[in-house]
């Protein structure tokens, strides 16, 4: 049985007898309800024998002396108040007040906890009921992890759709070129620390729990640097100034976070670096704009053109291109050129989303506007018969 079941399940409840029932008493509450819910008294019952074996499994616990203390202890300690409360658990009866999912596969990344000195709750109960070994022998740590660092890049609008590789300047703490990351002066080595003997944690007994914290002599690294690099003092990494490429791929879009796995700060004394964030600010252009994989253009466009019709030279990311403005187009109409948007993963390519903006002249010379009449004369009128019909009814 799972430490995790032990959590979970109120034996005594399953049992009916109270926390400080006597041996007799908890062997005649079993006795009782063993006979009630037997698989041969309840033939094709399934829940009678889900109920049978809940009775065996807390039978089997509690009527051992050396379970049932080690089974209270544990209950006694994680119920107490010590971590963080869950309202789930009000609705189990006996229910702990926190999530014991939390404690199995929920907890920080890595599968530890730092309020246990790294170790996962796994490893915890593990050592709880192996008599203080997790597994035999402490699970070494090693040297930590270094810290993420974050950082931001602006880039021009086609370079964010077309991609573009750029040279990324960081002042940020390094790998020692002296020491080349151990912490130890030129010449000499860390040494296995002593004290926790390469493992990076020692284990502390109490009654009949253990627990791993990191080791105090050597900081939860394994090892020790007697003579320490006069550059770094004996951290293995130092600030400095560093130029990296940095590709960004095509269609990047404004605000987004960009992975860069391992580049990082390096960890203390030749540990695994942390990663690079960087955070992407894409400029504006001053004549394109962006829906997802699409470009957008506004084009403006003379009444006559819109009329009548033409072909417009317009331009895209990648040279210029015609497109045919049907008779009768009206304003804000959107002609689509595909394949001249942005190009996704797959290689496929986003659209050119055009807008035509008929532009209404706010001057006109004498002779255009006596042709403007002439046409207006002859134009048939616009529809607004369902607006005149309104406007008779509410006049």
């Amino acid at each position: 049985m799972s430490s995790k079941d032990w959590l979970e399940k109120d034996f005594y409840a399953v049992l009916g007898v109270d926390k400080a029932a006597s041996a007799d008493d908890i062997k005649k509450a079993y006795r009782k309800l063993a006979r009630e819910s037997h698989p041969d008294h309840n033939p094709g019952d399934p829940k009678a024998e889900e109920r049978f074996k809940a009775v065996s499994e807390a039978y089997n616990v509690l009527s051992d002396a050396g379970r049932r203390r080690e089974y209270d202890e544990m209950r006694s300690l994680f119920g107490s108040g010590a971590f963080r409360r869950n309202a789930r658990a009000g609705g189990q009866p006996g229910g702990m007040p926190f999530d014991v999912s939390d404690l199995f596969g929920g907890g920080a990344a890595g599968g530890g906890d730092r309020r246990f000195g790294g170790a996962g709750f796994q490893d915890l109960f593990s050592s709880i009921f192996s008599g203080g070994q997790a597994g035999g022998q402490a699970t070494p740590r090693g040297p930590a992890r270094g810290r993420d660092v974050e950082t931001e890049v602006a880039l021009d609008f086609g370079d964010a759709v077309r991609g573009v590789t750029v040279p990324l300047t960081l002042r940020a703490p390094g790998v020692c070129d002296t020491c080349h990351g151990n912490g130890a002066k030129p010449g000499t080595q860390p040494r296995t620390c002593p004290v926790c003997h390469g493992a990076g944690v020692t284990t502390r007994n109490q009654g009949s729990f253990s627990f791993s914290e990191p080791c105090g002599n050597c900081q939860g690294v394994g090892t020790v640097v007697e003579e320490k690099c006069p550059e770094c003092h004996g951290s293995g990494g130092v600030t400095k100034t560093r130029t990296m490429n940095v590709r960004f791929p095509a269609g990047v879009a404004d605000g987004q976070r960009i992975r860069l796995a391992g580049r990082g700060e390096p960890g203390e004394r030749g540990g695994p670096a942390g990663d690079l964030f960087v955070h992407v600010k894409v400029r504006p252009d001053e004549l394109f704009g962006r829906t997802g994989d699409d470009l957008t253009l506004t084009v403006p466009v003379t009444f006559a053109e819109a009329v009548l019709g033409t072909d417009l030279r317009v331009p895209t990311l990648d040279g210029a291109m015609t497109l045919r403005v049907p008779p009768g187009t009206p304003s804000g109409r959107v002609l689509r050129a595909r394949g001249k948007g942005v190009v996704r993963r797959d290689g496929q390519a986003g659209d050119l989303l055009v807008t035509l903006d008929v532009v209404v002249p706010a001057r006109l010379s004498d002779e255009a506007r006596a042709a403007l009449e002439a046409f207006a004369e002859q134009s048939p009128p616009a529809a607004r018969e369902h607006l005149d019909a309104r406007v008779r009814r509410v006049g």
